[in-house]
């Protein structure tokens, strides 16, 4: 199957009508990490005499290495609710390991989008799509952050602009869910992640063997 925005979109609206409840649960979940997060820094930053607008040192440290074990969990979590929709557990949802090559790599990749915005916003795009697997790679194949990054770089070549697309898509469906009252993104959250995998997985060659919800196989 030839990759396309629209599949993959479909894909991961298809998997979260499997199990609904179950996928906003994960979002529920996720959002109450993210709060107690900013409770623990908070606190830390209280500790340490800062405060909400002024945040210490320490507090963004201990801040950014929380969001990073959500995002990490988050990751293996929608890796495996691609994979196996009707199997995943919340229990994907805490995946440590590996810890600094996802720290590297998350750093990385933000400094070089966040260097290419500066240089007048189009090479920070550029970047944001070359790098926009890297993450991924790091929780599914343990590599290392350079070659995640050199990786991402080789999977994306040729699918650049579709993939652009996706990501404005897949930004459109969680502004949509945010608007709605912030309830929309318990399922905008869910569609997006499964759908920014399937992009992945398309790429990589890895959802030729992965059958599609709500699709039986012969008997």
């Amino acid at each position: 199957m030839q990759f396309s925005p629209g599949n993959a979109i479909r894909y991961g609206w298809e998997a979260f009508k499997r199990r609904p409840w179950f996928f906003v649960g994960a979002m529920l979940i996720v959002v109450v990490a993210n709060i107690a997060a900013g409770i623990v820094s908070g606190a830390v930053d209280s500790v340490t005499g800062g405060s909400m607008d002024y945040p210490t040192f320490v507090g963004n440290l201990v801040s950014y290495v929380l969001g990073i074990l959500i995002s990490m969990g988050m990751t293996a979590f929608f890796l495996a609710a691609h994979d196996n929709p009707d199997g995943v557990e919340y229990a994907a949802l805490w995946h440590p390991q590996p810890f600094w090559n996802f720290f590297a790599v998350s750093v990385l990749a933000s400094l070089a989008v966040g260097i290419g915005l500066v240089l007048l916003i189009v090479p920070g795009l550029i970047a944001m799509v070359l790098f926009m697997f890297a993450t991924l790679l790091v929780i599914d194949r343990g590599l290392g952050p350079i070659e995640a990054m050199q990786e991402s770089m080789r999977l994306t070549k040729g699918y650049r602009w579709p993939l652009f697309g996706l990501l404005l898509l897949l930004a459109a469906i969680v502004i949509v869910g945010l608007l709605a009252l912030g309830v929309g993104v318990l399922v905008a959250g869910p569609v997006a992640g499964i759908a920014y995998v399937h992009a992945y997985r398309m790429l990589s060659g890895g959802a030729a063997q992965i059958q599609a919800p709500g699709v039986r196989r012969d008997i």
